[in-house]
């Protein structure tokens, strides 16, 4: 049975670094970061560019699933609503997977840490900071699997999931 993870977080939080070591600690995996699924410039947030974006990930996702060379699907983006978490998992063909929905969450002083490192090194625009800040309260709503990050590796939080 095909391994599906879907891995949510606020701007920061370690998504994409963990879903890397993620992707080669598990055999026969492959990962996909929902931004590259809307890439642009100049970057445009209107319905069009929505649907559209849902469409690609889920296009893509379903895709890895029927391959037979993949047993490990790993996901991840910004998802801080349990509609986007629920258009997914409807846009996707789950029945002989084992699917996991995780949220990474962390401490708003280590985020703020996190995102100002970022800052500093070119990485993200200081805007970032305060609408990550704003979206931490909403993690906890969400019918995931929370995951701490506070004073944790990456590694080690691949580990964690893996274990799930």
């Amino acid at each position: 049975m095909k391994k599906i993870y879907i891995v949510g977080g606020t701007m920061g939080v370690g998504k994409s670094t963990v879903c890397r070591i993620l992707k080669e600690k598990l055999d026969n995996s492959v990962f996909l970061d929902g931004d590259w699924c809307w890439d642009a410039h100049p970057f445009q947030v209107t319905d069009e560019t929505k649907r559209m974006v849902m469409q690609n990930i889920c296009f893509l996702l379903n895709q890895f699933i029927r391959c037979t060379a993949y047993e490990n699907v790993i996901f991840c983006w910004v998802m801080h609503e349990q509609s986007i978490i629920d258009e997914i998992l409807r846009g996707i063909d789950g029945s002989n997977c084992r699917i996991n929905v995780i949220s990474l969450v962390c401490r708003e002083e280590e985020l703020r840490e996190r995102l100002l490192e970022d800052v500093e090194a070119g990485k993200r625009e200081i805007d970032v900071v305060e609408r990550s800040l704003l979206r931490i309260p909403y993690y906890e709503k969400l019918d995931t699997i929370k995951i701490d990050t506070n004073g944790k590796e990456p590694d080690e939080i691949a580990d964690e999931i893996m274990s799930i």
